[in-house]
């Protein structure tokens, strides 16, 4: 499996998490009881889907090795497996948290890092 993975969130409730120390989840997440998270293949998809037309969204990259058994891998979108975090993720876990911003075109501008 991946051994980075990423999570959109919106740039206020990413804050809260770096003034807490620890990010509980998006609203979506504390409804579905686990933190989404996306691979670098399915990040764009999940930011078309999911974000489209969202500004102020922050794109952070996260460790897998500092999740422990609480991410699983289990199927969504067509069967295709994604990673799920059953717990709080702990900062120490976060690699990179940068701007998320919308291009020209509406759709979101990623890092050359990410882009397949």
């Amino acid at each position: 499996m991946d051994e980075i993975i990423y999570k959109i969130s919106p740039r206020d409730v990413w804050q809260k998490a770096v003034e807490a120390g620890v990010f509980l989840g998006a609203p979506v997440d504390e409804q579905d009881g686990f933190i989404h998270f996306s691979t670098a293949a399915q990040v764009v998809e999940t930011a078309a889907r999911h974000f489209a037309g969202q500004d102020d969204l922050m794109l952070v990259a996260v460790d897998t090795a500092r999740l422990g058994d609480a991410l699983k891998w289990e199927p969504s979108r067509g069967g295709e497996l994604f990673p799920h975090l059953y717990s709080s993720l702990p900062l120490e876990a976060v690699r990179l948290a940068e701007d998320l911003p919308l291009g020209p075109d509406g759709a979101h501008l990623f890092p050359e890092s990410v882009m397949p």
